[in-house]
């Protein structure tokens, strides 16, 4: 019996641990990959606070040994069932099954993939997901956005304050943004836009270098080769919440669990951290908030079922 499980050791699981660790909580945390979630395929990462730069694999690291640090307990595995109900949690996954008094859902989700050739093979290196942790890298140069909701055209406006052009890509031949959004957009001389285009293929050598579009309407295929300077394409087509364990045991909108301030769910003990919960800005710093804040929470929450005095953190 755990006093605490952790389900994802991102930035959010992992400061849950740490914060829970220190409070003296027998905590468990499960994760099925490498430890830092999205983060860990970003290469450099200069807007963490108190940190000039480092590669988003470091902060995994660094968090996960921080935890370890303060006892936390890692297992690497995949989970397969959750109940969630009544005073003792319960978690399956592939290789056992454990209980705690209270659980922290801490598994983040995935930016939505265009799925053409090359995508991957180029994450971290030419192709991003994060405007606010990469668009200072294309300073003076010119940035790809594929998307036309409110996201990829408020993303493309924050990164044309850095880049030289920003050229949105969509499928359709007008915006699904807001008016307002569109209406911006439309305004800055830096923002252009193709129309009725899919990014077909992602090619390059180290970095991206080359990206093949196709018109939707004619089929033609549109090779855009850097020639000196190399270019940036940003993905805004929305993300995926990995919630899908927790689908009728939690309140959701729209895939993403619902929260108080305090990480609380619907249900009593079981908190929810990080990129999962409906909110607007997800980036480490708030998925570590957020993880603190379940930490600490889920200690109240355990000492006053055990009727204990909570003695807070020093």
């Amino acid at each position: 019996m755990y006093d605490l499980i952790i389900l994802g050791a991102g930035p959010a699981g992992l400061s849950a641990g740490l914060y829970a660790g220190r409070a003296k909580l027998k905590t468990l945390i499960i994760e099925k990959a490498i430890e830092g979630g999205q983060i860990a395929g970003t290469t450099d990462v200069e807007n963490y606070p108190g940190i000039k730069m480092i590669s988003g694999m470091e902060i995994g690291m660094t968090m996960r040994e921080q935890a370890e640090n303060f006892g936390c307990e890692f297992v690497s595995d995949t989970i397969e069932e959750v109940e969630l109900e009544g005073n003792v949690k319960k978690v399956k996954t592939s290789g056992a099954e454990y209980e705690a008094k209270s659980v922290i859902l801490a598994t983040g989700a995935q930016a939505r993939k265009i799925g053409a050739p090359g995508e991957a093979e180029f994450e971290g290196r030419g192709v991003s997901y994060c405007s606010t942790c990469d668009a200072a890298f294309y300073q003076d140069l010119d940035v790809y956005v594929v998307g036309g909701g409110d996201a990829a055209i408020d993303e493309a406006l924050f990164i044309a304050k850095f880049a030289s052009n920003v050229y949105i890509i969509h499928r359709r031949d007008q915006l699904r943004a807001s008016k307002s959004l569109q209406d911006r957009a439309f305004a800055n001389e830096k923002v252009h836009f193709i129309w009725d285009s899919a990014v077909e293929e992602i090619k390059g050598d180290k970095i991206v270098n080359e990206i093949v579009l196709k018109n939707l309407k004619t089929n033609e295929l549109t090779s855009i080769k850097a020639e000196d300077e190399p270019f940036g394409t940003f993905v805004f087509i929305g993300y995926i919440p990995e919630t899908s364990l927790y689908e009728g045991k939690v309140n959701m909108d729209g895939g993403y669990i619902l929260t108080d301030d305090e990480m609380n769910t619907n249900i009593p003990g079981v908190f929810a951290a990080g990129d999962l919960r409906k909110k607007t800005v997800r980036q480490v710093v708030t998925a570590a908030s957020d993880g603190a804040i379940a930490g600490i929470n889920a200690e109240k929450y355990i000492a006053e079922q055990e009727g204990t005095l909570y003695e807070g953190f020093k």
